[in-house]
């Protein structure tokens, strides 16, 4: 009888040895805020593992270093990359960094990885492998668009100049056109326009490039686009003045055209950098009258250089030139 009871006694003893391998199991450290990155990503710069936080008491830490793409995917140990701190190589420019980090105790060991770091920058300037590039129509009232090209160095942020320019190696800055966008405007009909990009990285270095000129600025139209019967003639319109208070924009202006019927006044808020705005007047003109009109002014318009046009249409087509007035407002 004894037998069963030394048997049952191995069963109790394997059963208790199991449950303490799967609790010590439970003990290996676990993380609960990820590792992070100290220090500035720069080729030359040293940048520092911290652990984060992990339960289960670790007691030591294990690193190892990668390198990501650009976007912080892709990533892939780095040779030899293995303690808390890493000094930035030429080869990580462009790219970016990530650590991991292993947390051992007595039960084992498990894995947190940081966040990539911003795009490291190289010692020296961005230098510009494919140039800026302007999207949009070339013509009063429309807005371009400028794209940064592509670049090396590490690049982090970039700036804009839009420039006018009356020949192929004639160009001027643009009084206030810093924006990656540009309303184009009637003082720019004859010319061509181009963009100045300037890329910024964290070396403190800086490097530019120019987009190619564009076509050569239109009107957005003719002074004689339709005319349907023979004795038709364009409507044409003055502008007389254009003045701001507070939030409204008030104007004077004579329209003068051949017929009896209404004409239409188209006006439009422009400003460089800024989605353009239009509103219509039906209006008399025959031979010549003057309006007053105000309307409500965007608050995208309320600072900087504010530009109104005016265009007269009349039933038969015809519309005359475009006038314009500009405010620049603190």
């Amino acid at each position: 009888m004894r037998l069963p009871s030394i048997l049952l006694v191995v069963l109790l003893g394997a059963a208790l040895l199991t449950g303490v391998a799967t609790a010590r199991t439970a003990a290996v450290p676990q993380n609960t805020t990820p590792p992070s990155i100290g220090g500035t990503a720069r080729e030359g710069n040293t940048l520092t593992a911290r652990n984060g936080t992990w339960t289960n008491a670790p007691t030591s830490f294990a690193y190892q270093w990668q390198r990501c793409a650009p976007d912080g995917t892709g990533c892939t140990d780095i040779s030899g990359a293995a303690d808390r701190t890493y000094t930035l190589a030429a080869a990580d420019a462009d790219h970016t960094v990530r650590v991991q980090v292993a947390a051992r105790n007595a039960d084992g060991q498990s894995t947190a990885s940081s966040a990539p770091t911003a795009v490291v920058s190289s010692r020296s300037a961005p230098v510009n492998t494919a140039r800026p590039t302007i999207s949009g129509t070339a013509k009063v009232g429309e807005e371009l668009s400028a794209s940064n090209g592509t670049w090396s160095g590490g690049a982090t942020s970039f700036t804009y100049q839009w420039q006018r320019c009356t020949s192929s190696s004639s160009c001027t800055d643009v009084d206030g056109a810093t924006s990656r966008t540009y309303g184009v405007r009637s003082a720019d009909v004859g010319d061509t326009l181009r963009v100045a990009v300037t890329a910024h990285n964290a070396s403190g270095s800086t490097a530019t490039a120019y987009a190619d000129q564009t076509a050569t600025v239109t009107s957005n139209s003719s002074t004689t686009t339709v005319v349907t019967t023979r004795n038709n003639r364009p409507p044409s319109v003055t502008f007389i003045s254009l003045r701001r208070a507070g939030t409204l924009v008030y104007s004077r202006f004579r329209v003068c055209d051949d017929s009896t019927a209404r004409v239409r006044v188209t006006e439009r808020d422009t400003k460089p950098g800024a989605l353009a705005y239009k509103r219509t007047f039906l209006v008399k003109a025959k031979p010549c009258l003057t309006y007053s009109r105000h309307w409500g002014l965007a608050a995208r318009f309320r600072h900087g250089r504010y530009t109104a046009t005016l265009q007269a249409r009349d039933r038969q087509g015809a519309t005359s030139a475009v006038r314009t007035r500009t405010l620049v407002f603190p």
